[in-house]
């Protein structure tokens, strides 16, 4: 990373922040410029192939009383706690759970593999309810009314993402992150159809389709673990039938060593 003049780096207690001469260490929106600029001018040497993914999104840095912010593709090279929102649609058929599944497309990181239902990232500013709503009308065609009326918040999971060629750029990142659950049961009448580039299609599978893919390892790894989660709380993965039960549960809310958001 280009460290320029207003970056105080302690290699030793490995520790780093941005600081302006002359100003308050508090001024948080001059160390949100000194980082921005510093991301800018690694994009612009190729110092990191994550960047070449410059995506003009912000994510919030959760921790200063004030808002501090950064663009998304830089915040794993920062390891920052990053915050998004995965909802899963399903149906109750005369057949049991049907759950709709996509597929993610080939251009895209992890291409190729299955996704849930609706995800994204939570950008800075943004409600994780508001951001169900735009992903959802964005990846899914669905309406803002029918998400409104039907999603669920169903609490959060956290874990630490491990970075492979998949997710494109750099490997073995460390990434931190909280995400928001939702679950939305819908009638056998709402089919979801892609709206952008994120997903060729969508599929309504059995719960044992489901559990036949993630065998395979043709999830998305942190989309598994919403699914793993999904399974949970509906009673299909249970302590009778999982011998890893409680290690599951335990590893689906891991307590993170970072300052996390107290309030969105």
């Amino acid at each position: 990373m280009p460290w320029g003049k207003n970056w105080v780096v302690d290699h030793d207690k490995k520790r780093l922040f941005p600081y302006v001469e002359g100003l308050s260490p508090a001024n948080f929106s001059e160390q949100t410029k000194v980082i921005d600029e510093t991301l800018r001018t690694a994009k612009e040497k190729g110092a990191f192939k994550v960047l070449e993914k410059w995506r003009n999104e912000l994510y919030t840095i959760h921790g200063p009383d004030q808002l501090i912010t950064m663009e998304r593709s830089g915040s794993p090279l920062f390891g920052i706690v990053t915050y998004g929102v995965h909802m899963t649609a399903y149906v109750n058929t005369q057949d049991g759970m049907k759950i709709w599944v996509p597929k993610r497309a080939k251009g895209k990181t992890y291409g190729g593999l299955l996704d849930n239902t609706v995800a994204g990232g939570i950008a800075a500013g943004e409600k994780p309810y508001e951001c169900i709503v735009r992903e959802a009308a964005e990846e899914a065609s669905f309406s803002e009314n029918l998400i409104r009326s039907a999603a669920k918040p169903c609490g959060t999971i956290s874990y630490f993402m491990l970075r492979d060629k998949l997710a494109g750029g750099e490997t073995d990142l460390l990434q931190p992150e909280v995400q928001f659950v939702y679950d939305m049961e819908v009638g056998e009448d709402v089919v979801p159809e892609p709206s952008d580039d994120e997903v060729d299609d969508f599929r309504l599978w059995t719960v044992g389709e489901v559990q036949e893919a993630l065998s395979k390892g043709l999830f998305k790894p942190n989309c598994a673990l919403y699914m793993l989660d999904f399974f949970v709380r509906h009673g299909i993965l249970t302590l009778e039938n999982e011998k890893d039960y409680v290690e599951i549960i335990s590893r689906l809310h891991r307590k993170l060593p970072f300052p996390t958001a107290t309030a969105m």
